[in-house]
């Protein structure tokens, strides 16, 4: 990806055109895929049970994932101006469409084949191509419309959630109107980045790239080279984002596929998500909350000391059933005296 000239000096809503790199921004990129490698790894761990529980898939997991995909749509947008500020590159367009459309549909195809559950229809990649091309005008309008483009896109998801739901259900929760974003229904995929609202983040950063871009080419960070062993490193990564996005998780998931085949899942392995499954389940069938959750825990060492927690995770026998129905009731009769108050 091409970057400006350090000795540009068009306006803030001027043309903005790319001769050169600019090293910074490329360790930008670069430090985004390393949060989201750490994130993918952990989801992996989890995923393979070689954690105690899946900590991707905890709020804090959600929020940092949020994080590094707004971080990318957003260099995303500061790209654009920075290829195409001094007009449109339209062989550029084309080859950078096929590149990332071609990887998105790899992606959907590979997710497809390995979680037909939860393959991935519309993730980041898919949302980076389509962004691409529809926010090519935003960089020629004024920036105050860029602005006011971002903030209706960010903002109409919330929106459109608090205003009262239709009944039987709206033409915007249609699956083949997922890509929007715009729907009640949250759809099973395992990457979801629709372009409402993340396509305003691709906005955000085309506004932040006119008006920012001409004064970073000509200050020191624009003129700043990577020279260090590791920042080579880290912007070369940044530079090839892509290969790096598709190589990475294979490679991780190789790894820790033949982790867990040496050492087997983690101990504790799916106790969290075990115990909200059954304090579910015992208050829905009218056990009081507090006690459902102190028999959630017994059961689970229960099912330790007499040797049924591995069985849990596949069908239980007759009388494996027998004895794990026994070993609950007796934990939510102890409970049940001792529980606190919810």
């Amino acid at each position: 990806m091409a970057s400006p000239d350090p000795d540009l000096s068009a306006t803030a809503s001027g043309p903005v055109r790319a001769t050169g790199r600019i090293d910074a921004l490329d360790v930008a990129r670069g430090v985004a895929l390393g949060a989201m490698a750490l994130y993918h790894a952990t989801w992996d761990l989890g995923f393979l049970r070689l954690t105690p529980e899946n900590y991707a898939l905890s709020p804090l997991g959600k929020g940092a994932a949020h994080g590094i995909a707004g971080s990318f749509l957003v260099l995303v947008g500061i790209g654009l101006v920075l290829v195409h500020g001094g007009g449109i590159r339209r062989q550029a367009v084309v080859v950078r469409f096929a590149r990332i459309g071609g990887a998105a549909l790899a992606v959907t195809a590979a997710t497809y084949a390995l979680f037909p559950d939860s393959y991935v229809f519309f993730g980041i990649l898919h949302c980076i191509a389509v962004s691409s091309v529809l926010a090519l005008p935003f960089l020629f309008v004024p920036v105050a419309l860029v602005a006011m483009g971002a903030a209706s896109i960010i903002a109409a998801p919330p929106l459109l959630m608090a205003a009262p739901a239709p009944t039987g259900g709206g033409l915007l929760d249609a699956p083949g109107l997922f890509f929007l974003g715009l729907g009640r229904m949250v759809p099973q995929t395992n990457d979801y980045v629709p372009l409402f609202p993340w396509f305003g983040l691709v906005l955000l950063g085309i506004g932040v790239g006119r008006l920012g871009l001409p004064r970073l080419a000509a200050s020191g960070l624009g003129c700043w080279r990577a020279t260090s062993r590791p920042g080579r490193m880290v912007a070369a990564a940044g530079r090839h984002s892509l290969a790096v996005y598709l190589i990475h998780q294979p490679v991780l998931l190789a790894v820790f596929s033949g982790i867990v085949a040496l050492t087997g899942p983690h101990p504790r392995a799916g106790e969290a998500e075990f115990r909200a499954l059954y304090a579910r389940t015992c208050v829905g069938t009218g056990g009081e909350v507090g006690a459902c959750r102190v028999a959630a825990r017994c059961v689970v060492g229960a099912f330790r000391r007499d040797g049924l927690w591995a069985q849990s995770q596949r069908t239980f026998t007759v009388a494996e059933r027998a004895q794990a129905q026994a070993l609950s009731q007796g934990c939510y009769e102890a409970a049940e005296g001792t529980a606190p108050a919810p």
